[in-house]
């Protein structure tokens, strides 16, 4: 701002560009001046224009969009009465130039400068509709946008007589002779076109670093600023290798005097400037293909950015003369190329399926999915295309990492906008389905039935219990308005159901006829922790199920609690063993049964019992479930008595127990059993047990050849699905079988059929166990009962492999010394 009023004498004011001002004619200067004030009333027009729609699309108040919309229409009268017409997107007012003024007043019509500004705005337009049909917005928004693309297209061909292309500014015709101007002014003031590429460029990094900004300010997503920092980088190093300097702002790039007339020529070729800055654009812009390929992303951005990337190839050529060709893969050869032509073919015919019986494991997981093409290089990635499929931490390495990529990428979860709250998606549902079912028809035998209660507590039922309120307060989440209106009286999401059911066992409970009481409910339970969340483990809202039972004596609420822990009568299977179960006979993971401290115990409760399991990856227990005693803590509280038969006349508080297992089961199961190739499921609980796959299928292959093996594929779904094993057939023709075999291998998948036209012939198939890699190959009749027992194998090894490894690290010390020493050496 500062050289803007050096320069011009006069202070920089938005929408009022400098006047034209020359010494040989004043009246031109006014003329000038006066279509310069209807340019800045035309973009006054057009900002007013995007406030409007800016307010609407953000569906702001009605007097508010009212005021903008007055101001537009005033704006839009005062340019019709300057202008003598009507306001039209991409039309602006042409300046008209005097036929007496000088030669040095003005530059030829040829001169690129409007073309340039014409240029940006149809690119600056381009971004606006992308945008809003990326942010899905209405029709009428879309169709608008649209429209003044259009228009300013149509403009600049007009004025250019070229089509508009990305990434392809007009460039400077050579400047008129030295009859029509001094050599001076077409040196200085045009320069050549390496100056206004330069200037294109300036203006580009200008343009971006607003954008990063804007994102700033608008708290968008990490990732988008990132992608955004990204290409402001990409460009400032474009700026510098072409002008040989830093970008500075308020610092465009000079003309240094005169070039000689050979500078005028425009290199071609892939050695150029140009030719290499767009090398480099198109290797990124493959990179942002492929990243949002991995990520899921909508199919809308990956077109938008799959067209980019073509539209950044074909302008390649146009200037490089050659089809762009990554560089790790420009010269190839032939032979390596003919080399991975045979290697996928060979892939693709499963030869492996016959090699070995052995626990021989593909090393197919660590190549990222490289399997995923035969089609050549990727774009910047060396020979073979890049998909990021696999795991990029390893669990021995980074847990954590390791974990959270396990979860994502076997898509058992999704990210939400609302910190510690996570998308269960179907593949990780499917197990708390399972886990459910066989929990709730186990209880039901014991006489406990389901019903549900409100999530909601009031404030004075949850602080009836003191030490169980203090103990959950800072976890507590309390709901204090209806719309705009405060509450009377604010109220909690349950953190747990004891303060929302006794209220209603009180009312119930009237004669020692009304009892047991034995419920469950199946919900939802909200916490709202300050620690590090973690999908599963320490989550902020998750499933679970909770029982609370009531009984008349110490004796019958003990029972239940005892015998969960199996230290006596071992005639009835309780809330604890089954706990147990869930563990060992569904998820294959051994647990140890026990009694919490006092500091660790249920708040409120008498004592809490336990069942935990061992992380061998961290060194660290973590607690599976737990059953709490309560004793008549909260029977007094909220006044659960009954009429004691014994003592007519005396009312007796009830004992009551709660007990309950969360979806952190998935989570214990995961760190457990998966390993750095992914997920692996025990198949009581997988989602799918086996995965069919064909192989084999290449261009050499018949139709009539390919339509038998997925008949083939399709026959041994049907017969699994006979006899109950959870079956499903990836009959997609645009993956390959390498791809497949990696994905379902991250999915957890336990076994993994492949069947090609050679096992067809031979009638049989290949099995490949998820948990050694193994590879087993049955003759075609035997299928169900060879898979349903390979089953149960996968299930006993994983159980034996994790008791080994908790036996191994479990001690017994009888000092504190003995203790701190196996803890340091790993116990």
């Amino acid at each position: 701002k500062a050289e803007y009023k050096e320069k011009t004498g006069q202070e920089y004011k938005p929408g009022n560009p400098p006047a034209a001002v020359t010494k040989q004619h004043a009246s031109s200067t006014h003329e000038n001046s006066a279509t310069l004030d209807c340019k800045a009333l035309y973009d006054k027009v057009a900002e007013q224009g995007e406030v409007v729609r800016k307010l609407k699309a953000e569906k702001a108040p009605k007097d508010q969009i009212g005021a903008a919309v007055e101001v537009l229409l005033s704006l839009k009268a005062e340019y019709k009465q300057q202008t003598g017409q009507e306001y039209k997107p991409g039309s602006p007012p042409v300046v008209s130039v005097p036929a007496q003024s000088s030669p040095v007043s003005t530059l030829p019509p040829s001169c690129p400068v409007d073309s340039k500004s014409l240029y940006s705005k149809v690119a600056e337009q381009g971004e606006v509709v992308r945008k809003l049909k990326a942010e899905k917005a209405s029709k009428e928004q879309v169709d608008e946008a649209v429209k003044v693309l259009l228009n300013l297209k149509a403009e600049y061909k007009q004025k250019t007589g070229q089509e508009y292309k990305p990434g392809n500014p007009p460039s400077a015709p050579p400047c008129a002779s030295s009859a029509t101007l001094p050599s001076s002014v077409c040196c200085n003031n045009l320069g050549p076109s390496s100056l206004v590429d330069a200037k294109a460029l300036y203006d580009n990094v200008a343009e971006q670093g607003e954008v990063v900004r804007r994102l700033k300010a608008e708290k968008a997503s990490k990732g988008e600023i990132d992608e955004a920092v990204k290409l402001l980088l990409s460009l400032k190093a474009d700026y510098k290798e072409k002008t040989g300097q830093d970008y500075k702002p308020g610092h465009p790039p000079v003309a240094q005097g005169s070039l000689p007339q050979a500078s005028n020529a425009v290199p071609s070729g892939p050695d150029t400037t140009e030719a290499k800055a767009l090398f480099n654009k198109v290797a990124l812009q493959g990179d942002e293909v492929r990243k949002l390929k991995a990520e899921k992303a909508e199919k809308e951005k990956i077109d938008a950015a799959v067209k980019e990337l073509l539209q950044l190839k074909a302008q390649y050529k146009s200037v490089a003369g050659v089809d762009y060709k990554p560089a790790s893969a420009s010269s190839a050869d032939d032979k390596d190329k003919k080399k991975k032509e045979k290697e996928n073919k060979s892939e693709k015919q499963c030869k492996q399926q016959k090699q070995s019986d052995g626990p021989k494991k593909e090393p197919l997981q660590g190549q990222s999915g490289n399997e995923l093409s035969s089609n050549g290089p990727g774009e910047g990635q060396g020979p073979k295309k890049q998909t990021r499929l696999g795991l990029e931490a390893k669990k021995e390495e980074n847990l954590a990492d390791w974990f959270s990529q396990v979860i994502t990428k076997a898509e058992m979860i999704e990210y939400y906008d609302v910190s510690g709250c996570y998308v269960l998606r179907p593949w990780a549902h499917a197990i708390w389905e399972a886990i459910r079912d066989f929990l709730d028809a186990e209880i039901k035998k014991l006489g406990v039935e389901n019903c549900y209660f409100p999530m909601f507590v009031s404030q004075a039922a949850l602080e009836k219990e003191k030490s169980h309120i203090a103990d959950f307060a800072p976890e507590v989440a309390w709901v204090t308005k209806s719309g705009k209106t405060e509450l009377a009286e604010p109220i909690a999401i349950r953190p747990t159901s004891e303060t929302v059911m006794y209220p209603a066992y009180a009312k119930w409970v009237q004669s020692h006829r009304d009892l047991p009481i034995k419920l469950n409910q199946w919900c939802s339970v909200v916490r709202w922790e300050f620690k590090h969340p973690q999908p599963f483990l320490r989550t902020r809202e998750f499933l679970w199920q909770e029982g609370h039972t009531a009984f008349a004596t110490y004796e019958e609420a003990a029972e239940e609690v005892i015998k969960q822990m199996c230290f006596c009568f071992q005639k009835v299977m309780q809330i604890l063993d089954l706990y147990a179960q869930v563990y060992e006979d569904l998820l294959a993971i051994p647990v140890v049964k026990g009694r919490k401290t006092e500091k660790e115990k249920f708040a409120g409760g008498d004592y809490t019992t336990t069942v935990e399991a061992f992380i061998s990856a961290s060194g660290r227990a973590i607690q599976g479930a737990t059953s709490h005693h309560l004793g008549q803590n909260f029977s007094k509280m909220f006044e659960v008595m009954f009429e004691d038969p014994k003592k007519p006349g005396e009312k007796q508080y009830v004992y009551q127990n709660s007990w309950g297992i969360t979806t952190r089961t998935i989570g214990v199961m995961t760190m457990i059993h998966g390993d750095n190739m992914g997920l692996v499921l025990p198949p009581r609980v997988a989602c799918v047990q086996v995965v069919i796959i064909p192989c084999g299928i290449t261009n050499t292959l018949s139709e009539e050849d390919k339509e038998a093996l997925l008949k083939k594929c399709n026959e041994y779904r049907k017969r699994l699905l006979s006899v109950n094993v959870r079956v499903r057939a990836d009959l997609r023709d645009n993956y390959s079988p390498g791809w497949k075999f990696n994905h379902w291998e991250l999915k957890g998948v336990p076994i993994r059929l492949e069947v090609g036209p050679r096992d067809m012939k031979s009638q049989q198939f290949v099995a490949v166990r998820r948990d050694t890699g193994q590879k087993l190959t049955f003759s075609e009749h035997e299928a169900e009962d060879k898979l349903k027992q390979v089953l149960e194998e996968i299930h006993l090894n994983l159980y034996n492999r994790a008791s080994e490894d908790l036996r191994s690290h479990m001690v017994v010390a009888n000092t504190m010394e003995d203790f701190q020493k196996e803890l340091d050496s790993g116990k």
